[in-house]
């Protein structure tokens, strides 16, 4: 079951740039109507490469040899970099004309509302795909629960276009990632977090979605490599048995839970400034919870990629 040639490359997956990389995540989370990274690289490039130890050789082979046909130049082709394909994707033309980004932008989370749960509302009325549509065209107006079933639905079809099956690939190597973000399966009318802001020791100034993001992921450990191999060695075959079922409904439902119990729920109380000022205990929570999310996220990711590619 277990695959691990993708650990070669941990040598070359460091933390080079990570402090540029969050000083312009919390700019640009302010300024975006929604979050611009999930997970930031790294945390996508953990999951991708928990994902990449338990596929099946026949299945990394072939996502291998999908990836190899990327000729968009956004990333490098191995499953780890092009987990964060999509995130480069969508905003290749933010600052022109735009397409990718308006028209991808909201696959990325489903706003669950905290005070009341309606996947429905939150995915727009879940409405098919049109007859012969594409789901890398499909509408922008739709949730990351439905695109995920629309990629998977693609990929394990042998009778997409080879194309098509590609970028059905990169999309879920990094939506399956994005779905198990507390904060990109939940929202207290606060665009995910990113309206809320935090502080704590330790962490700096910045919004609660940015946090999630980068800095509870950067205290699991040294780079993507080190962290998914600590992760990894932590997973029980329970665990990894019981992580490989459900639909993208419940892992985003799972998911909402776990933001409304930590995420959300473990908040103090704001200051006068509308500040929050999160505690130790907080902080060490919201690690663990983090590890845990990418864990799940990486073995279901797996699990996906085993069913549609064997």
């Amino acid at each position: 079951m277990r695959h691990a040639a993708g650990f070669v490359r941990r040598a070359i997956l460091g933390r080079a740039g990570t402090a540029l990389l969050a000083g312009a995540c919390a700019v640009l989370l302010c300024l975006s109507s929604r979050p611009v990274w999930a997970w930031g690289d790294e945390g996508h490039e953990v999951i991708g490469l928990i994902a990449e130890y338990y596929l099946k050789p026949t299945v990394h082979a072939r996502v291998l040899e999908l990836l190899r046909q990327d000729d968009t130049g956004l990333v490098e082709r191995d499953m780890a970099h092009e987990s964060t394909w999509a995130d480069k994707y969508r905003d290749s033309d933010r600052d022109g004309e735009k397409r990718r980004y308006l028209g991808t932008r909201n696959w990325h989370f489903v706003d669950l509302e905290i005070k009341g749960l309606d996947v429905s509302s939150a995915c727009y009325g879940r409405r098919p795909l049109a007859a012969g549509v594409r789901a890398s065209v499909g509408p922008a107006e739709d949730c990351i629960i439905d695109k995920i079933d629309q990629f998977y639905a693609e990929l394990k079809n042998p009778a997409t276009p080879e194309a098509e099956r590609r970028v059905a690939l990169q999309f879920l190597l990094h939506l399956v990632g994005d779905l198990h973000q507390p904060l990109h399966a939940s929202d207290d009318h606060d665009q995910g977090g990113n309206r809320k802001l935090v502080s704590g020791e330790g962490i700096g100034s910045n919004n609660l979605h940015h946090d999630w993001d980068i800095e509870f992921v950067m205290r699991l450990g040294a780079g993507a490599a080190d962290i998914a191999h600590a992760l990894i060695a932590r997973i029980t075959e329970a665990e990894r048995v019981r992580w490989s079922s459900g639909t993208p409904l419940d892992w985003a439902v799972e998911t909402y839970g776990v933001s409304k119990q930590h995420a959300y729920g473990m908040l103090p109380a704001p200051s006068e400034g509308s500040r929050y000022e999160l505690s130790k205990a907080y902080v060490d929570d919201a690690t663990q919870v983090t590890g845990e999310q990418l864990c799940k996220a990486g073995v279901r990711l797996a699990f996906m990629l085993n069913r549609a590619l064997e």
